[in-house]
């Protein structure tokens, strides 16, 4: 999933010819010195920060660093493509890209050509990469759920539309798969999803999207490609922007859009080896100084706009590598202190065949109930308690050899709770069935049966449910609510399937 340098500096070229520009009023600068990617530029008095600037055979770059007698410049393109002595151009515009709903199911690169063989994209809509953030008066409190089909997080650790929350954890441990499987669980949401590969393997990104493409997911997604075999000035640009296509949907479609950007760590490895490379002051792990304004200023553009300004959101999940568990380095803590909550995966959960692998114990979500249907929000309070519970015996266990009756009942009613939020990937769950799933966990008719066969009796009665009276979904689906009568016929059909074990 490449493409050849020259078809950015096509795309480049071809939004510069809409504007005019006077042949005796372009600043034309000389290249002074050129390593890594990197090229400093004297005669440019009137370059802005964030300009694209134009070298000898179509080759741009961005202006990064101002300084007193030269610009520096990130080149998009190969290091060797820009020499000592050529020239450099002014264009007097900052870095765009195109956006609108010709994206839509395209896997597009950090400049936004196409890279799916699929053709070109035809769209006279173009926005900047970096853009101010809402304002306090323009946004609107959270309180849309955004469900992603896994009974874990809409049930302890709800999302809602316009929310910010970290997904963090080791490498391996399904960071990626949650992500994906939010995006496939948005199928009839009429919500625009988005996603950004940041230095991740070429295969790893042709996964991706052949498993949206399986689920029917890819219709309403862009696949934002910066993988990492490309330039650390692309790994760089690359959410950005994603980020700004997005804003072209919130702004102008008035839609709620979702993006996942995967992942901020090598984004920010990314930046300090660029800004290593312009020589800037290294800090904390080298990161540069401004590497928690880097993240601010992208993650700060998701919210959810007032109903003056159209009442659509930005909802971003973050992604974040680990090293061991160990959230305390410099980047995890920025990103932590920036999002409204941060969903933690852990290795120990994972290889012990808990999927997904959420420890719900440290896992928050800021915005909290607000951000759930009225009958999760019924059922998950127990459900928090119970798990809670469990937990605190389930660690007392090791150290007793032997336990009461009322500890082993607990324990097994943990087990059972723990066995029924087990989920496979690419198979997220639709919210009624989830209240179904959550009402059996936590209403104690199961507890006397083997842990073994507790999986198998939910997905029995979810079926049961559906072939037989699926009004009682349909019901909790339009209403949002569990009312008793709908707990009265859940619990008839748990009766009646208990029976046929027997």
């Amino acid at each position: 999933m490449k493409v050849d340098q020259q078809e950015i500096s096509s795309l480049i070229k071809n939004r510069l010819e809409q504007f005019s520009f006077k042949a005796e009023g372009d600043e034309v600068g000389s290249v002074v010195e050129t390593a890594d990617g990197i090229a400093r530029i004297t005669g440019l008095p009137s370059a802005m920060l964030g300009e694209m600037l134009e070298f000898p055979n179509k080759v741009f770059g961005i202006v990064f660093n101002l300084e007193a007698s030269q610009v520096v410049v990130i080149i998009l393109g190969k290091k060797t493509e820009v020499s000592i002595g050529d020239w450099a151009k002014c264009t007097s515009r900052i870095m765009e890209v195109p956006v609108g709903p010709a994206l839509l199911g395209r896997v597009v690169n950090a400049v936004g050509i196409p890279i799916d063989g699929k053709g070109p994209i035809v769209t006279d809509r173009f926005r900047p990469v970096e853009t101010a953030v809402p304002g306090v008066l323009d946004r609107t409190p959270v309180e849309q759920p955004l469900q992603t089909g896994y009974k874990v997080v809409d049930a302890l650790i709800p999302i809602g539309r316009g929310q910010r929350e970290l997904i963090i954890g080791d490498r391996q441990t399904g960071k990626t798969t949650l992500a994906i499987d939010t995006i496939i669980n948005q199928k009839n949401a009429d919500m625009v999803c988005i996603y950004v590969a940041i230095g991740k393997k070429s295969a790893s990104i042709v996964e991706v999207v052949e498993t949206l493409t399986k689920h029917g997911a890819m219709p309403y997604t862009i696949v934002v490609d910066a993988s990492a075999d490309d330039p650390a000035a692309m790994q760089w640009l690359a959410p950005f922007s994603g980020t700004a296509m997005g804003e072209e949907f919130m702004y102008n479609h008035h839609k709620d859009v979702l993006i996942i950007y995967d992942d901020l760590t090598k984004h920010a490895n990314a930046y300090r080896q660029i800004s290593l490379l312009l020589k800037r002051p290294p800090g904390r792990e080298a990161f540069p100084g401004d590497i928690f304004y880097l993240h601010s200023r992208l993650l700060e553009r998701s919210a959810r706009l007032s109903k003056e300004l159209g009442g659509a959101s930005i909802t971003s999940l973050p992604i974040i590598e680990t090293q061991r568990g160990d959230v305390s380095t410099y980047v995890p803590t920025n990103v932590i202190s920036i999002t409204d909550g941060q969903i933690f995966l852990q290795s120990d959960l994972f290889y012990a065949g808990f999927r997904p692998a959420i420890n719900a114990g440290i896992s928050v979500s800021r915005v909290g109930g607000k951000a759930q249907i009225e009958a999760i929000r019924k059922l998950s309070g127990k459900l928090r308690l119970e798990l809670a519970r469990f937990r605190e015996k389930e660690s007392f266990t090791a150290f007793a050899s032997e336990l009461d009756a009322e500890t082993q009942q607990q324990l097994k009613r943990g087990m059972i709770l723990v066995e029924i939020l087990k989920q496979d990937k690419n198979v997220p769950m639709p919210v009624e069935e989830q209240v179904v799933s959550i009402f059996l966990s936590t209403s104690n008719m199961i507890e006397h049966l083997d842990l073994t066969v507790v999986k198998k009796f939910e997905l029995d009665l979810l079926e049961r449910i559906r072939n037989t009276d699926s009004e009682v979904l349909k019901v909790i689906r339009e209403t949002s609510k569990f009312s008793p009568e709908s707990e009265q016929k859940i619990r008839a059909h748990i009766d009646a399937l208990l029976v046929e074990l027997k």
